[in-house]
């Protein structure tokens, strides 16, 4: 079966336009929300914690609030993206055009991923006005930006799909994924954790994430690369299998 890449291209274009019309909130405001977090973090508690593992407190929480603005801006692209046309009812105009879900999921979380991806790198840049930065890693660095912000991006896929309101848009970014970053270890080591701690640490699937993304960066980890790029790939494929569940029953769809 061949994929439809005219419409393909005609959603992404539009999904990416509506960045450019939505900049400040798109862009500016994580931007400076992050820069924020640097001032807090890297001066007020940088001061008492000179360095985490032999590295500088500033540089060893750049992985971790680039990562936060990643997954929050993926679920909330990609949510929002594919929960504005339920909300209008144009969703049904395109379950009727010859657009497959296949083509749908592409041209959706596509866009979103993207938009994360370039977000990441603004937030990546903007950090090196505030800290020094070293990349140990620059091509499994873009392999684990890509891969978090299409998985990121298929979680607010679904997250827009199930919602029948504004409100539960904000539900599981801010009370799930948002706590779970803060968690996962984005300002510090869960080595530095008690025993039984770290142990609770690793039921969080965030860490994971942070620490195959600080090793891109450090050469270090919490756990090993391996377990961290596989658990991405697990969450990546648990989500396609969803979102392939959605579109076969018709869940939220139909309704």
């Amino acid at each position: 079966m061949s994929l439809n890449i005219h419409a393909i291209r005609a959603i992404y274009a539009f999904e990416m336009a509506r960045t450019r019309r939505t900049l400040m909130q798109s862009i500016v405001s994580p931007v400076i929300s992050t820069s924020l977090y640097f001032v807090v973090f890297g001066a007020a508690i940088g001061s008492r914690i000179q360095e985490v593992d032999g590295v500088a407190y500033g540089a060893f929480i750049v992985p971790g609030l680039i990562m936060l603005s990643l997954l929050t801006q993926s679920i909330s692209n990609a949510s929002f993206g594919i929960y504005f046309p339920k909300f209008t009812g144009t969703i049904y105009e395109l379950l009727s055009a010859p657009v497959s879900p296949l083509e749908i999921v592409l041209s959706y979380v596509g866009a979103a991923a993207t938009k994360s991806m370039v977000l990441g790198l603004i937030i990546l840049a903007t950090a090196g006005l505030f800290v020094p930065l070293h990349i140990e890693h620059p091509l499994w660095m873009l392999v684990f930006l890509v891969l978090t912000s299409v998985t990121f991006s298929l979680v607010g896929f679904i997250i827009g799909l199930w919602a029948d309101n504004f409100e539960k848009l904000q539900v599981v970014p801010l009370l799930i994924i948002t706590p779970l970053t803060f968690l996962g270890g984005s300002f510090y080591s869960i080595k530095m954790l008690p025993a039984f701690w770290q142990t609770v640490s690793l039921f969080n699937p965030v860490v994971y994430l942070v620490s195959g993304f600080r090793w891109c960066f450090l050469g270090q980890a919490d756990v090993s690369v391996g377990t961290s790029l596989g658990m991405t790939l697990a969450f990546m494929l648990g989500s396609l299998g969803v979102v392939g569940w959605i579109f076969k029953t018709g869940w939220r769809l139909k309704r």
